[in-house]
């Protein structure tokens, strides 16, 4: 017999442990039955829009019975066997070809994981034995930014920018830096006559000069911040950082766990910029969420050094789901609709309309301090106490918590960010990332909802 919504509420208590687990969040847990293009129901059959694509991920929407389909096709002619050195499997071949067509020199070759931390993780370790094998072994710290958000795994949690993740896992994994990041509406340190991409850019290299080139095996950025506030960089510092890696032989780990798969309005964020990394990160996008997937790209060098040790010094990594060949399959078949349907220009037209939609409704709100939008479906407005100063709420008036509380009663769910402290730390964050298929209707409900829900939160 079928459990009833209370009993399923019980069971969820009393069983099952959540990602950032506490109770005090779990008092009236939402259960979720059904999605449908941008549309959640849950199981009281109540409709929500999906303002987070599940969590930053369900990028071809909801509901597709092609991926389905793909799946089960697979499952029936060889669901699972190991890809380990030695074996392999024609949906494997096939989407890394694919992937690495897509993402353009000088990527070369993939290495499948499960998720987005196991991807960095990945990299990590990647960085680490190509500098072993080029014989400069001390090349081995990892320098991150503030806000970065790279996994909870305890290597990635290390690079990993925000403090609430750390405090109850520590110590950290030696060897990461933390500098500041872009973040133009809050740059610190800016000298005379300097962009806040020109200051955060020689942070960058301040930091690989202090620490010693010889012992800096990586850099590791998102192109756009996602978890971390959606904070979009100025135009000219992703250009910036790659000078600066090149110039003192550090490798560049692009972060497009979030920003790939058309997300930003192309295939890959730093496209944007005409930026290319060493190493690139993806998960999420590439299934649609529809079944675990994530890897690395890396540059024909990193492939010719894992290529050229000896055998008893190969790379000893691997995942037992690396390759698998019913997710390369479902990513196979979500790529197709990604082509066919022309996602990375859908993208960027409701991208456009969502930020005009924000800045509209936001522009000359006395709390909306920062909008930030307009390459793709990512966006957040950040909230503050006082927008002449940039002066934040106090933790205690849970500004993001009632905001978000507040979209759910009028069907949207999204995430928000707590304030972080007092200026120059980040204030309240609502975050938009809603499926690339969304309607223009649908992004213009969200921003009424939001507009709606900050007003009932602040009264203004």
């Amino acid at each position: 017999m079928a459990l009833t919504a209370a009993e399923l509420v019980k069971a969820d208590q009393d069983h099952l442990i959540h990602p950032l687990h506490h109770p005090v969040d779990n008092a009236e847990p939402m259960i979720y039955v059904r999605g449908r293009g941008a549309v959640l129901t849950d199981i009281g059959g109540k409709e929500y829009l999906d303002g987070l694509s599940g969590l930053w991920n369900v990028n071809v929407g909801h509901g597709r019975a092609e991926l389905a389909e793909a799946a089960a096709a697979q499952m029936k002619e060889l669901a699972y066997f190991s890809a380990y050195v030695g074996s392999s499997n024609i949906p494997a071949i096939t989407l890394a070809s694919r992937l690495i067509q897509l993402a353009g020199d000088p990527m070369h070759a993939v290495f499948f994981t499960s998720g987005g931390a196991e991807s960095n993780e990945s990299a990590f370790k990647t960085a680490r034995f190509y500098w072993k094998a080029k014989g400069r072994p001390d090349k081995i710290k990892v320098i991150a930014r503030h806000n970065a958000y790279h996994g909870v795994t305890l290597q990635t949690m290390s690079a990993t920018g925000m403090g609430a993740y750390w405090k109850m896992f520590e110590p950290r994994v030696p060897g990461f830096v933390h500098i500041p990041t872009c973040y133009p509406y809050r740059q610190q340190g800016m000298k005379p006559g300097e962009t806040a991409g020109q200051t955060a850019a020689r942070e960058l290299e301040e930091a690989i000069l202090r620490e010693g080139p010889d012992t800096v095996a990586a850099f590791i950025g998102e192109p756009i911040h996602g978890g971390g506030g959606v904070l979009y960089p100025a135009d000219d510092y992703w250009p910036r950082v790659r000078e600066v890696c090149t110039r003192h032989d550090v490798l560049l780990i692009a972060d497009e766990v979030i920003t790939g798969f058309c997300r930003t309005g192309r295939w890959f964020a730093l496209h944007h910029w005409n930026v290319k990394p060493d190493i690139l990160a993806f998960a999420k996008g590439v299934t649609s969420g529809y079944l675990p997937l994530g890897g690395i790209m890396i540059t024909r060098a990193i492939k010719d050094a894992m290529d050229a040790v000896k055998p008893e010094d190969r790379w000893m990594h691997a995942y037992t789901y690396s390759g698998h060949p019913t997710c390369c399959a479902v990513g196979l078949a979500n790529l197709d609709i990604m082509e066919r349907e022309r996602l990375w220009e859908k993208a960027a037209a409701m991208g456009a309309r969502l930020h005009a939609g924000l800045t509209a409704a936001f522009g000359d709100h006395p709390h909306a301090g920062d909008i930030r939008g307009g390459r793709g479906l990512l966006a957040a407005v950040e909230l503050v106490a006082d927008r002449g100063t940039k002066a934040n709420f106090p933790a205690d008036r849970k500004v993001a918590q009632r905001v978000q509380a507040e979209m759910a009663r009028r069907g949207m769910i999204t995430r928000t960010r707590p304030v972080a402290g007092p200026h120059p730390a980040t204030g309240d964050m609502i975050y938009f990332s809603p499926p690339l298929i969304v309607s223009g209707a649908e992004v213009d409900r969200m921003v009424a909802i939001t507009r709606d829900a900050v007003k009932a939160a602040l009264g203004a």
